[in-house]
C-alpha cells in the first residue's frame, strides 16, 4: 500500500500543472480555429484553389491532432485516478504494476507537451528544410551521413511528420555526400533547430581492413520553410545560378534532363540547390525560397552577435561547433556537448531516438 499511497501522490502532484499546460497551449483557441477551418472547408469553390485547400487541411490535421493529444492527457489521468481507487479497494500486485507503467508513459507525455510550450519563436511552428554534409575523411564520412540521414528519417516516421528529399548526392563508394530534405509536421523546425551543428563518430570502420578505430564527422544545417514572402533584397548580381542533371533514385527526368537547380550567393558565400521539383522552373523557386530563409536568418544572427557585444556576453555560436558525438568503441554512449545529456543505447538513438537530446536543449535554453 505504500507504493500505491506514492503513485497517488504523483499522479495528484500533475493535476494543476495538468490545467497550467491546458491555459498555455491555448486549447479553447485551438478548438475555435477548427471550427473556422471547417466551415470554410464546407464553402462552395473550396477545392477549386488546391494550393490553399491544401495548406487549410494540412492546418486542421495539425489543430486536430494537437487538442486530441491535450484532451488525451486528460483523460489519462482521470483513468490512472480510477485505476487507483479500484486498487485501494481491492490491492492487487498485476493492476499496481499496470498503474506504474501507465504512469511513466503519462509522465513522458506531459514532458513532451510540456516542451512544446518553449516552442514560442517567430518560426518554430514551421517546417524545417536539413542539411547534412559529409566532412573530410571520404568514405567514412559519407557513410556517416547515411546513418544520419536515416536517424532523421526515422525520427520524423514516429512523429508522424513527413519527410521529402530535395537534393541527393550519392557518395562514391557508399553513403552520402549530402543531402536536403524537407521535414513536415508542427513544430518540425522548433525541435529540429537544435541539430544544428557538427555531429562526430567513432567507430571501428567497417571500410578498414586492419580494423583501427575511425572518427568521422558531417555537418548539419537546418533552416524553416518560410512560406510567407520575406523583405530580403537580393540583386541579381550577387547570383551565381547553374543547372545540372538530377542525381539519386526517382522521377522520371532524373539523369536525363538539367532540370536540377544551384544557386550561389556570392557576397555571403551561401549555396542552395533543389532537384526534386518537376522542372526547373519550380526548383529555382524551391531554392530561391531558401536562400531567403537563410538570410533572413543570418541577418537575425548578425542582430544577436550585436546584441551580444553591447551586453559583453559574446559567446561562439560558430556552425562549425560540435555538437554532438556518437560513440560505438570501444563503449557505446551519445553525448550532447551542449547540455552533456547522454544515452547509453547508440542503436536506440541512431533508430530515431533522438528526442531526449532534444527536449534537452529546449529545457536548457528556454525556448
Amino acid at each position: 500500500m505504500v507504493l500505491l499511497d506514492e503513485l497517488k501522490a504523483t499522479l495528484l502532484a500533475y493535476e494543476e500543472p495538468l490545467k497550467d499546460l491546458r491555459d498555455s497551449l491555448d486549447l479553447a483557441s485551438k478548438k475555435e480555429r477548427i471550427e473556422e477551418l471547417e466551415r470554410n472547408i464546407e464553402e462552395p469553390g473550396f477545392w477549386d484553389r488546391p494550393e490553399e485547400s491544401q495548406h487549410t487541411m494540412k492546418e486542421l490535421k495539425s489543430l486536430q491532432d494537437s487538442v486530441k493529444q491535450i484532451e488525451g492527457m486528460f483523460s489519462d489521468h482521470e483513468d490512472l485516478g480510477l485505476l487507483i481507487e479500484m486498487s485501494e479497494e481491492e490491492p492487487d500486485e498485476g493492476t499496481i504494476a499496470e498503474i506504474q507503467e501507465e504512469l511513466e508513459r503519462f509522465k513522458a507525455e506531459f514532458e513532451e507537451l510540456r516542451i512544446q510550450t518553449l516552442l514560442t519563436g517567430e518560426y518554430d511552428k514551421s517546417n524545417a528544410i536539413v542539411t547534412l554534409h559529409a566532412g573530410a575523411g571520404g568514405t567514412e564520412s559519407c557513410d556517416w551521413t547515411g546513418m544520419l540521414y536515416r536517424m532523421y528519417s526515422r525520427w520524423a516516421e514516429k512523429k508522424g511528420f513527413s519527410l521529402e528529399v530535395l537534393d541527393y548526392l550519392e557518395g562514391d563508394v557508399a553513403g552520402i555526400k549530402g543531402v536536403t530534405f524537407e521535414v513536415s509536421g508542427e513544430n518540425a523546425y522548433g525541435f529540429l533547430r537544435s541539430e544544428k551543428g557538427v555531429h562526430r563518430l567513432v567507430r571501428i570502420s567497417p571500410f578498414n581492413a586492419a580494423g583501427k578505430r575511425q572518427t568521422s564527422f558531417s555537418s548539419c544545417d537546418v533552416i524553416p520553410d518560410i512560406e510567407d514572402d520575406i523583405e530580403i533584397d537580393i540583386n541579381d548580381d550577387d547570383l551565381r545560378i547553374d543547372t545540372y542533371r538530377s542525381s539519386g533514385a526517382g522521377g522520371q527526368h532524373i539523369n536525363k534532363t538539367s532540370s536540377a537547380i544551384r544557386i550561389t550567393h556570392l557576397p555571403t558565400g551561401i549555396v542552395v540547390q533543389c532537384q526534386n521539383e518537376r522542372s526547373q522552373h519550380q526548383n529555382k523557386d524551391k531554392a530561391m525560397q531558401m536562400l531567403k530563409s537563410k538570410l533572413y536568418l543570418l541577418k537575425q544572427q548578425e542582430q544577436a552577435e550585436k546584441m551580444s557585444d553591447i551586453r559583453g556576453d559574446v559567446k561562439d555560436i560558430n556552425f562549425g561547433n560540435q555538437i554532438r558525438s556518437y560513440v560505438m568503441q570501444p563503449y557505446t554512449m551519445v553525448k550532447d556537448h551542449r547540455t552533456n545529456a547522454e544515452i547509453s543505447n547508440v542503436n536506440g538513438v541512431m533508430d530515431g531516438n533522438i528526442d531526449p537530446f532534444i527536449n534537452a536543449y529546449l529545457g536548457a535554453s528556454g525556448k
